[in-house]
């Protein structure tokens, strides 16, 4: 959620209960000698140097340490570098496939291995699969590598507590979402981006993966292995119809030249990046209550289940 989720978003999705902060506030003053900041920290790795950031690193010790975008071994330098100078901090890796997966639990051993499946909006792996088999696939492939036990976190299509409860029961010990936030009153966007999230529909026909979404506005620096999600626009289009990037690009500028922000639709003046749950964010709420939303309807659907599956006149209570 690059550019959207500022500190405003951060904060608000850590300020649920007056009482939790308070005890939070209590536990880092209780801190012996180092304290742990009690933000994560995201690190788009490939072609950032590790350096220039384990100082910071060091002087703030975030709780989490969240990498992405890299190959094994630049994650492998990074996990170890960030142990070595904030023990505390754990270590996440997003990834989009089983075989990035095992190799970075085999060379990283992070804290917890974040799961990004193709619904995703933003970047992500070009060729990949959703959730619904990328978790249990990479559950299993851990386990028959007999691989430590690490919690895996679904991300990608995930909106509400439904998805929260599916993403559970595929093995996942907790769930991110982004497109959801991006309905959030503290997410820093444009007047013009919300509304273009809050009236799309259908996130599978209204959104597409290509990397026409970054080859629109110059040359892509993303690796070959990488895509995006995004609401489709015209850019999108002329590429799928035939047009080269750099022919699209021509035809961007010339759309855009002499023309205010009011006679450009915003799906085609800037890239608005949104996985296929994006019809479901309909409105805007503050992030402390969609946190809690989401918390409430997981547990109430998973008790439904229980009920559907196990009592009188269940699925399994009917079983001979």
């Amino acid at each position: 959620m690059s550019g959207v989720a500022g500190s405003r978003l951060a904060v608000a999705c850590d300020s649920l209960l007056e009482a939790w902060v308070k005890s939070a506030s209590q536990a880092i003053r209780c801190c012996s000698t180092k304290h742990i900041l009690p933000v994560g920290a995201g690190f788009i790795v490939f072609g950032t140097p590790l350096d220039e950031f384990l100082p910071v690193i060091a002087r703030h010790n975030p709780a989490v340490a969240w990498l992405s975008f890299g190959t094994a071994a630049e994650f492998q330098e990074w996990a170890a570098g960030i142990r070595q100078c904030s023990p505390q901090t754990k270590i996440w890796i997003q990834l989009g496939s089983v075989t990035a997966a095992v190799e970075a639990a085999r060379r990283c051993q992070p804290d917890a291995l974040v799961l990004q499946g193709s619904d995703a909006g933003g970047h992500g792996h070009e060729s990949g699969a959703s959730i619904v088999s990328l978790i249990p696939e990479v559950a299993d492939a851990l386990r028959a590598k007999m691989l430590p036990d690490i919690p895996l976190i679904a991300a990608g299509g995930i909106m509400d507590g439904r998805g929260t409860a599916a993403a559970l029961a595929l093995g996942a010990s907790g769930v991110v979402m982004g497109t959801r936030f991006l309905g959030a009153e503290e997410a820093s966007v444009p007047s013009s981006f919300r509304n273009a999230i809050l009236e799309a529909s259908d996130g599978g026909e209204a959104t597409a993966r290509s990397r026409a979404f970054d080859a629109m506005w110059g040359h892509n620096m993303w690796p070959p292995l990488y895509d995006g999600r995004c609401l489709k626009n015209t850019t999108y289009q002329r590429v799928k119809d035939g047009m080269s990037h750099d022919e699209a690009r021509l035809a961007l500028y010339r759309d855009l030249e002499g023309r205010t922000d009011q006679q450009v639709s915003a799906k085609d003046s800037m890239t608005i990046w949104a996985g296929t749950g994006v019809g479901m964010v309909n409105k805007v709420e503050r992030a402390a209550d969609i946190v809690c939303q989401v918390r409430t309807s997981a547990l109430e659907t998973i008790a439904a289940l229980g009920t559907a599956m196990g009592g009188r006149g269940g699925l399994i209570g009917n079983l001979p």
